[in-house]
C-alpha cells in the first residue's frame, strides 16, 4: 500500500496487519536537526490523534500523534542511540513505531500523497 498522511505531517504505511508509523519529510525539515526521541512501547492502546511519541529537536519540541487507532507493537528503538535518523530517512530508517489497526476504515480519513502534496502548497 503507498503511504497514507495526516495534517500533523505523519505518515502511515500499511503492510498486511501492520502499520508503520513516521514524520514527512517537511516535518523534519521544520524541526531541523533531531537530537532526541522517545517511541511507545509496545502494548500500548492509542487512539486517533492521541500523543504517541516525542520529537526534539535543536528548534523544538513535538509531539508524534497515532494517524489511526490500535496497539502498538513495536516502537524504533534505532532511533533512541541515533535520533539523526529522523532527518536522514524520514520515511525509511526514521519510523517511529508499528501498530496494528483498531479501526481500518479511518485509513480514508486520511490524505494520499497528491492531497497532502496540495496540502503543502497551501502551507506557503
Amino acid at each position: 500500500m503507498s503511504k497514507k498522511f495526516t495534517k500533523d505531517h505523519e505518515w502511515i504505511s500499511l503492510d498486511g496487519d501492520i502499520a508503520t508509523v513516521g514524520i514527512t519529510a517537511y516535518a523534519q525539515e521544520q524541526l531541523g536537526d533531531v537530537v532526541f526521541v522517545e517511541v511507545p512501547e509496545a502494548g500500548r492502546q492509542v487512539s486517533q490523534g492521541d500523543d504517541a511519541a516525542v520529537v526534539e529537536s535543536v528548534k523544538a519540541a513535538s509531539e508524534v500523534y497515532a494517524p489511526l487507532s490500535g496497539e502498538v507493537v513495536e516502537g524504533n528503538g534505532a532511533l533512541e542511540a541515533n535520533p539523526e535518523l529522523v532527518n536522514q530517512s524520514p520515511d525509511e530508517d526514521g519510523w517511529f513505531f508499528k501498530m496494528t489497526l483498531s479501526d481500518a476504515g479511518q485509513l480514508d480519513e486520511l490524505m494520499d500523497e497528491a492531497a497532502y502534496q496540495a496540502f503543502l502548497k497551501e502551507l506557503g
